[in-house]
């Protein structure tokens, strides 16, 4: 299932966000692999008008109801809506995401906004979505731009049909093109399968779109369960799930396939655990499954399923941080170089059920891993690891006030 693939203006936020940045990259030079810079939350849940930076590795804080783990929904449904997901899959509940509160314009509608700038060797495009939630769930308007000038947009013109009006940049005998597309789908997804890619203006609006839709579609929700990764499991695939069961499984896979990452992942697991590991391998049990054993020196070993919870889950993370998208269940685009790809972990709570020297392990991690530019990573922390990450190289912790 695509659920479990994904399982989210150039003003300030205002008063209520204060970012501390180390170590962010420059815009001034086009990268190479596209990336998600920015993601704006307008009448979305607890949020109005926000607009958050991303660096390689953001960290969000922020008290109870602050909208963190709000901020992470709007990211992963960008991406699941540019992965080719219709919006009633994305949004089952679309009311929950209205604000309380929120009155209905005159013809009863309520509904929110979401959005992102994407940064890559199109320049920096930017992808604005207005969702009505009631009363029907529709995508009502869409605006991709680049460099101030509209590439895309669309409008609900007749409320009685499923489609909303589109026009597209040509830039040739005909300046714009205009036709119906479906509206309960991203138009910028679909573009590549309508745009001829003939004229000059059309071979813009194509990099604009693939741009975009390259750069959400590569994310992987990570949200570690503890008791659903002691049990022993069956051979597969050998793809990392979203909450992490099949970790056994996997390191099965890594275990063979790549010593020096397994290496790596040994040793972080000796930095983040309690006692000394000395080894990561698999065993197999009567019944065909297999469980994972840490070592603990010559002839001693630990089932995994034995680890605390905070150490299963930093466990996990560094297993998904140091092995990238080719073990995970994540969708990336196929028809891309994976090397021109920047896969970007969602990770709401990071640090839960880690003490503050696995947070500080893992975050030191994260920001060796997010600094080859290959992986990013968005992730809710509490202040205490929110404080502490403020002094660490390479994260941007951006604060949120409920």
């Amino acid at each position: 299932m695509r659920a479990e693939r994904f399982a989210a203006h150039g003003r300030a936020y205002g008063p209520f966000m204060t970012v501390i940045s180390s170590g962010r990259p420059s815009c001034a030079a086009r990268p190479a692999r596209p990336f998600v810079g920015e993601l704006r939350l307008d009448a979305f849940a607890s949020h109005r008008r926000a607009v958050i930076p991303l660096g390689p590795l953001t960290l969000l804080s922020g008290g109870s109801g602050s909208g963190k783990s709000t901020a992470l929904r709007g990211y992963e449904a960008l991406a699941r809506l540019a992965a080719g997901d219709v919006l009633e899959d994305v949004f089952p509940d679309p009311a929950a995401w209205v604000p309380e509160g929120a009155g209905a314009d005159a013809q009863g509608r309520r509904g929110f906004r979401l959005g992102c700038t994407v940064e890559g060797p199109a320049g920096p495009v930017r992808l604005d979505l207005a969702v009505q939630a009631e009363p029907s769930l529709r995508i009502v308007g869409e605006r991709l731009t680049d460099c101030g000038e509209t590439l895309l947009s669309t409008a609900l013109r007749d409320p009685r049909r499923a489609s909303v009006q589109a026009a597209w940049h040509t830039a040739g005998a005909v300046p714009v093109t205009r036709a119906p597309l479906p509206d309960d789908r991203l138009g910028t997804a679909l573009l590549p399968l309508r745009v001829a890619g003939t004229t000059e203006g059309q071979l813009r609006v194509l990099a604009a779109a693939e741009q975009v839709v390259v750069a959400l579609r590569s994310a992987f929700v990570c949200d570690p369960q503890p008791g659903r990764m002691r049990a022993a499991v069956p051979v597969g695939e050998g793809r990392l799930t979203s909450c992490c069961d099949n970790l056994a499984e996997v390191l099965y896979r890594t275990l063979s396939q790549c010593a020096q990452r397994h290496a790596r992942l040994v040793a972080g697991a000796d930095a983040g655990c309690a006692g000394r590991v000395t080894g990561l391998t698999v065993e197999r049990l009567e019944d065909g499954t297999v469980r994972a054993l840490a070592g603990r020196g010559p002839g001693r070993s630990t089932p995994i399923g034995r680890l605390g919870d905070g150490e299963l889950r930093y466990l996990a993370f560094a297993l998904v941080l140091l092995t990238g998208p080719h073990v995970l269940v994540v969708d990336p685009a196929a028809e891309v170089l994976s090397a021109m790809q920047a896969l970007t972990v969602l990770a709401d709570g990071l640090d839960r059920c880690l003490d503050a020297r696995q947070a500080g392990e893992l975050l030191a991690l994260a920001a060796s891993i997010c600094a080859g530019g290959h992986m990013r990573l968005l992730g809710t922390v509490g202040e205490t690891t929110a404080a502490a990450a403020r002094g660490t190289a390479g994260v941007t912790v951006v604060d949120l006030a409920p």
